[in-house]
């Protein structure tokens, strides 16, 4: 009978709760519409939830969509939103399953266009606008009132998850609107975007604008390999990851043809190909460095950013809808001396590179940064370069309580690649936000087909993992961080 009892409360309290999730509908909420209120019943692989869906419109041009997903019950009294990547373009339904997966009431945003690319900025500054900050923004205080609304309270503590576009967002919201969440996780950040997209093309002008510099993708293995053999013992363990590729000097000469080309060895072009590849963009004129290079132990992911034939598309757009607004501008025809300056001048709120983060620190906010030396995409110095640029501006002392930065070798973009690419910053900045404890090591795993080949200690820069001389090298308990 009180087994009975208990089903019929669960059910009715069910009910209740899907009742006030329809009735969302009518919450009225400052330049935004609630288009859809609906309970989702727990599937497969996710929970019951309650779906919000609403469209935002701070400006006259804004169309910015947002989903809000709330947990029917076990709501763990905490908000995650999650970034995007690319030109962002549509909802991150993966990335928030994973929230909801793990108790968060969670939210997304389309950052107020559709598609891939970067077309719908042409003409639409206010768009742009909503791109660059704005919608995650608008974003985050609508979906809190939302959740507020659902639960009868807010969340007690609201974390950002972002890598990439999503990277950047991270770093935006803490320089511009600190206040928004108590702890936020940037990973592989998009967040000096203006000389990021130039630092594709000047790959792009290295590899694929003269035939004779190109690269085929099967000599992408021979190039690693022999970075491998260069630089792969500097830490002083054979374990096919670069441990630190800024202290490898590779000189892809060594592979230089000694009779034509040849499916082993690299022409003089494709030679001075490769060391453009590694080294930062530059101006020609000055010698200034505008972006810094990709980093030996990431030639197999190299196809993604000049495999041809054309450079990056991302990067491409930028300069077709945002700064020369030309649908068919060449980009064999970028200056990397003049297009420089107009490109930053062209910015309308995209860099997040203000290292003045003294309102987030003061509310107790706490930065967790990550990036893979691998990435062919985003080159790993920009974080290490940020995450100094902190130091350098508010002191190291100071830094220590609130930003860490953790440097994965041998992992891609945001993932992927041959090194330890599986780890949790969620719980790492739970514990950091509301318990007090900094991560002084986060466990990265190699997972194959559900095996699990081997752990490493990710480090806080500028620590490195360092084996210990015994135990198992796939064993993460075999090493120590310390200073390099």
């Amino acid at each position: 009978m009180n087994q009975r009892f208990c089903i019929f409360l669960c059910v009715l309290n069910y009910a209740a709760l899907a009742n006030s999730c329809e009735s969302l509908t009518a919450l009225a909420l400052p330049d935004a519409t609630i288009t859809q209120a609906a309970s989702v019943p727990a599937a497969a692989d996710l929970p019951a939830y309650c779906k919000v869906a609403a469209t935002l419109r701070p400006s006259e041009d804004s169309d910015i969509k947002i989903e809000v997903w709330m947990p029917a019950s076990g709501w763990n009294g905490k908000f995650q939103a999650v970034g995007n990547g690319g030109w962002a373009g549509s909802i991150s339904y993966p990335a928030m399953s994973q929230a909801l997966r793990r108790g968060f009431a969670t939210a997304s945003t389309d950052t107020g266009h559709t598609g891939t690319g970067g077309k719908f900025a042409l003409g639409h500054p206010e768009k742009l606008l909503d791109f660059g900050y704005r919608a995650v923004h608008e974003m985050t205080v609508k979906a809190k009132q939302i959740v507020t609304a659902f639960y009868g309270n807010g969340p007690k503590f609201s974390y950002w998850n972002g890598c990439s576009t999503g990277g950047r967002q991270a770093l935006m919201e803490a320089q511009r609107f600190p206040g928004d969440y108590d702890g936020i996780i940037a990973g592989a950040p998009a967040n000096f975007r203006t000389h990021l997209v130039i630092s594709s093309l000047w790959r792009a002008h290295a590899v694929l604008k003269d035939p004779a510099s190109y690269i085929p993708k099967e000599k992408y293995p021979l190039i690693h390999k022999a970075a491998l053999e260069s630089c792969d013992r500097i830490d002083h363990l054979q374990d096919g990851l670069i441990d630190d590729p800024t202290r490898c000097f590779f000189d892809p000469k060594t592979l230089l043809c000694k009779e034509g080309d040849a499916p082993d060895c690299l022409t003089a072009a494709q030679v001075e190909a490769v060391r453009k590849v590694y080294a930062p963009a530059r101006n020609p004129r000055t010698g200034k460095e505008i972006f810094p290079g990709l980093e030996p132990g990431s030639e197999l992911l190299w196809a993604a950013t000049v495999g041809g034939p054309e450079p990056y598309a991302t990067a491409v757009d930028h300069f077709k809808y945002v700064v020369f607004q030309d649908p068919n501008w060449d980009w064999r025809t970028f200056n990397f001396d003049s297009h420089v300056a107009l490109t930053d001048k062209t910015d309308p709120g995209i860099n997040a590179t203000d290292p003045n983060l003294t309102r987030f620190l003061g509310r107790g906010g706490k930065l967790l940064m990550y990036h893979g030396w691998s990435d062919p995409l985003i080159a790993p110095l920009n974080s290490v370069n940020y995450y100094q640029s902190v130091v350098e501006h508010m002191g190291p002392a100071k830094t220590g309580d609130f930003i860490r930065l953790f440097m994965a070798p041998g992992v891609g973009h945001c993932r992927g690649g041959e090194g330890p690419d599986e780890f949790d910053m969620v719980s790492a900045i739970e514990q950091w936000v509301e318990n007090g404890k900094a991560p002084d090591r986060i466990l990265a795993s190699r997972i194959t087909n559900g095996v699990t080949e081997r752990t490493r200690p990710l480090c806080p820069y500028p620590q490195v993992a360092r084996y210990k001389g015994t135990g198992s090298p796939a064993d993460a308990a075999s090493f120590e961080c310390r200073l390099p």
